[in-house]
């Protein structure tokens, strides 16, 4: 698959991967200037960028890095970010900071990972039947931990 980047912003960085065996394509934060974020405090984070794939059926999933996660407690608000393949505005990535410290994001630091999807596109049904299954409407919880 193809995928075209556009800068938005001359000083955007274009995700890349870090190593021959990344999954991910890190995206990098596009700011005039530092921006602090606060212990439970979600920052829209700009990245100066759009992209374009060359299929419909592709879906651009922004996760969180671990690193961020894990060690500063910084991840994304939303868990993960689906990028639709018509979309061509400017991307923002919501950072959420659960850590015990304030978070300073910076000019070109790698804030999330991209990972494009090749997605299933349904034909919708509507029916007044399903069929049945052994758990049927059985909810959370309802096949245990162990």
């Amino acid at each position: 698959m193809k995928l075209k980047f556009k800068r938005l912003d001359e000083k955007a960085i274009i995700p890349s991967r870090a190593t021959a065996g990344s999954a991910g394509l890190d995206i990098y934060a596009c700011l005039d200037e530092p921006v602090t974020i606060e212990c439970g405090e979600i920052k829209m984070i700009p990245v100066g960028i759009t992209a374009e794939p060359d299929s419909e059926d592709i879906a651009l999933l922004i996760y969180p890095r671990s690193g961020l996660a894990s060690k500063y407690g910084v991840t994304l608000a939303n868990c993960v970010g689906v990028v639709d393949s018509d979309y061509r505005g400017e991307w923002f990535i919501p950072l959420i900071n659960n850590g015990k410290q304030p978070f300073v994001v910076e000019h070109g630091m790698r804030i999330a990972q991209l990972i494009p999807t090749k997605i299933l596109i349904p034909e919708i049904e509507v029916s007044e039947n399903l069929s049945d299954t052994g758990r049927g409407e059985k909810g959370f919880g309802s096949s245990g931990i162990k």
